[in-house]
């Protein structure tokens, strides 16, 4: 038999084409692989384009994802070559015997060409349609709270029981315009590597630095300038005795407004006021100590710096920027509030999950939720054993620990360390010195020695009855003293007791 009668003829030694060292099927594969990796990245990089307000983690697959899978495409393209050049070096031949040849005069290889010019279509066709569901998927609150599910699980679960539960966490996080878009996708980039890595902190440290201001952001349904005036407010709280003995006060929240056209600058929203400008510097990163404050108001000469009695260490002032006041210095957990234990068991008891009935249930229950537990499942044994040792005689203790097992679930996250005490909460001045911060009684003016205003109980909120039973039928408009159910606490701030746990 002739070598022109061989079925794998071996070509005479001589020089090959630029185009013939790639011509084997590892190359080939390489590069349909890099093909269809950058029709995907033009595709995504398109949509990427002209949606500005997309999910930061579409930018991953556009900047990331596809470029891996091009970049891959390409080695195997350098391997089919490197590898084709080693075989033919070491056996002298001119062909590979992964080398491939397409003659369209030979039906079997016409009909190979076909299948593979076909295939490649679909393969196009199915990268297209998957990087358009791809993108659509990124945009979904599914996707940002369980893609990395349990670095992420303590923002979503509180998430979905928030009021803010309708709107989509692009808006906040990102909000329109291509500029903070950017800074979203670099910072999504970091967190992507933080999750593989297993170097991500716990739990997720707040507040955001690069979160933008809440003026593009909250602001673009809620207007703080528009008068809202007066709000009736119940505080329904139980104490931790035998009879679990409840104690209601009734308040007229005065949250005003910032806007003189449409009432009094005036209440809580006074702060909103674009005439009233408000700075401050915090020492600590959850931007709870606040020893300095600046007031600036259009018409005054000069602005108006109030310090804390006690504290002169202007070095240490130097070292930390000063920030300017906006929404989410008071609401600064919107959507992932995470209920202390006493919280949440007053709450239950309010809505009649848990019956007040149950002797001490208050106390036990506090106490079960405010032990650290390592796991989910420790947790759960702990909170049954320890109510059926207190209550297993009791009819119902299986609906009372089901509902127990529910609050932890939803506010106690101990793979990511997370709960009530690493996140303070501004809103109000009970767990956390809130409003407190600055309206403590501890700041003065520096130059005339004036306490800050605002300082007293009346000046945010009117009592207008407290109590239990008959007393809150009693209305009292003027406003009442607050009388702490459990003695004096002259001279006190509320988070000085008060810490979410047993006090």
């Amino acid at each position: 038999m002739t070598s022109q009668d061989s079925p794998n003829p071996r070509p005479a030694k001589g020089r090959r084409s630029l185009f013939s060292q790639f011509n084997n099927w590892i190359s080939a594969s390489g590069a349909v692989i890099a093909l269809g990796s950058l029709f995907a990245f033009l595709l995504l990089f398109a949509l990427d384009t002209i949606t500005p307000e997309g999910s930061p983690y579409l930018g991953i697959l556009t900047f990331i994802v596809a470029p891996a899978f091009l970049v891959i495409g390409l080695f195997l393209i350098l391997a089919g070559w490197l590898f084709d050049k080693w075989y033919l070096k070491k056996t002298g031949h001119t062909s590979s015997f992964l080398a491939f040849s397409l003659d369209f005069g030979n039906p079997v290889e016409r009909r190979k060409f076909i299948i593979f010019g076909a295939g490649a279509s679909i393969f196009l066709f199915l990268t297209a349609l998957g990087s358009y569901r791809t993108y659509h998927v990124t945009e979904s609150n599914e996707f940002c709270g369980e893609v990395c599910h349990k670095v992420m699980e303590p923002e979503y679960v509180t998430y979905k029981q928030s009021p803010h539960a309708r709107v989509a966490c692009v808006e906040c996080h990102i909000g329109s315009g291509a500029t903070w878009y950017v800074k979203a996708k670099l910072d999504g980039l970091y967190q992507v590597y933080a999750t593989l890595a297993d170097t991500f902190p716990r739990p997720v440290p707040t507040p955001i630095e690069s979160l933008r201001p809440a003026q593009d952001t909250c602001e673009k349904c809620h207007w703080p300038q528009v008068f809202t005036g007066n709000l009736d407010r119940m505080a329904e709280r139980y104490m931790a005795d035998s009879d679990n003995t409840p104690f209601t006060t009734r308040l007229i929240m005065k949250v005003g407004g910032g806007d003189s056209r449409m009432g009094r600058v005036e209440g809580i929203h006074w702060h909103t006021d674009p005439a009233n400008k408000v700075e401050y510097i915090a020492l600590d990163e959850k931007r709870q100590d606040v020893p300095w404050v600046r007031l600036s108001r259009e018409g005054d000469e000069e602005d108006t710096v109030f310090m804390r009695d006690g504290f002169d260490d202007m070095d240490e002032l130097a070292k930390h920027e000063i920030r300017t006041m906006d929404c989410i210095d008071c609401h600064n957990r919107p959507a992932h509030v995470m209920l202390s234990p006493n919280d949440a068991i007053d709450r239950a008891f309010t809505l009649g999950r848990l019956d007040t009935g149950y002797s001490d249930l208050k106390y036990v229950a506090v106490d079960l939720l405010s032990a650290g537990y390592e796991t989910r499942e420790e947790a759960h044994a702990a909170i049954r054993d320890g109510l059926l040792g207190e209550y297993e005689e009791v009819d119902g203790v299986e609906d009372t620990i089901t509902e127990i097992i529910q609050i932890y679930d939803t506010n106690f996250f101990p793979y990511m360390q997370a709960d009530w005490s690493k996140y303070p909460n501004n809103i109000g001045h009970k767990n956390w010195p809130g409003c407190f911060r600055c309206h403590g009684g501890e700041h003065y003016n520096v130059e005339t020695e004036e306490p800050m205003a605002a300082t007293g109980c009346n000046s945010c909120h009117t009592i207008i009855a407290q109590g239990a039973g008959d007393e809150l039928l009693t209305l009292n408009p003027v406003g009442l003293e607050f009388a702490h159910p459990d003695g004096d606490v002259e001279g006190l701030l509320c988070s000085d007791c008060h810490t979410g746990a047993l006090q």
